[in-house]
């Protein structure tokens, strides 16, 4: 992969979303409504909707830094009765570890309102590749003492490449062309699962966008045919365990998010109600319009901010 776009170019929201309708094929598909309400935040909708299902980058948070006002609308919402639930794609954070992060920021969720895509994943590992030594992509210092599954650190046991029964990517924080190659050469000699713990192609951060693992998931899959299996958004896994935790119809929820392709298309595809949050995240700075015409992804509400 050395040279690979994938590695070598910036990627900005035009780079990004182009990648997203790329691997189109790849996602859900469902139908959308033929406009958007547009609304200033999200306590404007709070008449239509008995619950809030919440992206934290981009909705939440930008990297470690609050969206102004989100802490005072998420108690605004409390007040008004309204269920909240945070479905993150980061899968390098256990569900305590997440919990742990939006109280530092200044957030009161509790455990029972957060759903990692890492606990969607580690819930079906088993289902998969039933007593399964996994190789793990993960970040630094992952003990995987939340997920009940066998794993290793592939990255300090790169034998793992040749000897591990399936694969779990959980953080890029590591990744690097070699280590794509390696696995990609691993799986043609032996093809085995691989499970994506982190569809998103993309993350907002303070200072640009970081490379998910979906973004080398996709990369992989450009170049060679392997069972391949994602949790998170928008794929129906995460949006199910969510529903169950808020336990309210599809149809009184609503998806709230900074991307089309993910939390739009996703939480469609579930049944939920979508927001569009315009003025952070993915599309921060830029009109909105031309990606949701492009793409024909629309969302039942955009919101300037949450």
């Amino acid at each position: 992969m050395a040279g690979s776009p994938v590695f070598d170019a910036a990627l900005d929201a035009e780079t990004a979303f182009a990648r997203y309708e790329q691997v189109r094929p790849r996602l859900p598909a469902t139908d959308f409504p033929a406009t958007s309400q547009k609304v200033a935040t999200l306590g404007d909708l709070a008449d239509q909707y008995d619950g809030f299902l919440l992206d934290a980058f981009g909705v939440l948070n930008v990297g470690d830094t609050p969206i102004p006002g989100a802490i005072a609308r998420m108690a605004e919402l409390r007040a008004m009765d309204k269920r909240l639930c945070v479905l993150t794609n980061a899968a390098s954070y256990t569900r305590s570890g997440a919990v742990e992060k939006y109280h530092r920021l200044g957030f009161d969720f509790s455990p029972d309102e957060v759903v990692t895509s890492r606990e969607v994943a580690a819930r079906r590992l088993d289902t998969i590749a039933p007593g399964a030594h996994w190789a793990a992509f993960s970040a630094p210092g992952d003990d995987y003492h939340d997920i009940p599954a066998r794993l290793s650190d592939a990255i300090d046991s790169p034998g793992l490449f040749d000897s591990a029964d399936a694969f779990v990517f959980l953080s890029s924080l590591r990744w690097t062309p070699e280590l794509q190659d390696r696995l990609m050469n691993a799986l043609i000699r032996n093809p085995r699962p691989v499970v994506i713990a982190n569809p998103d192609l993309v993350a907002p951060r303070e200072d640009g966008l970081s490379l998910e693992p979906g973004l080398f998931a996709h990369g992989m899959l450009d170049r060679i045919n392997v069972a391949t299996h994602w949790f998170g958004k928008p794929f129906a896994d995460a949006f199910d365990d969510a529903a169950e935790r808020m336990d309210l119809p599809r149809g009184r929820i609503a998806m709230v998010g900074d991307t089309l392709h993910t939390d739009v298309l996703g939480g469609r595809a579930a049944g939920m109600g979508t927001v569009l949050i315009a003025d952070h995240g993915l599309f921060a700075g830029r009109d909105v319009a031309p990606f949701i015409t492009a793409s024909g992804i629309v969302p039942d509400a955009i919101a300037a901010t949450t």
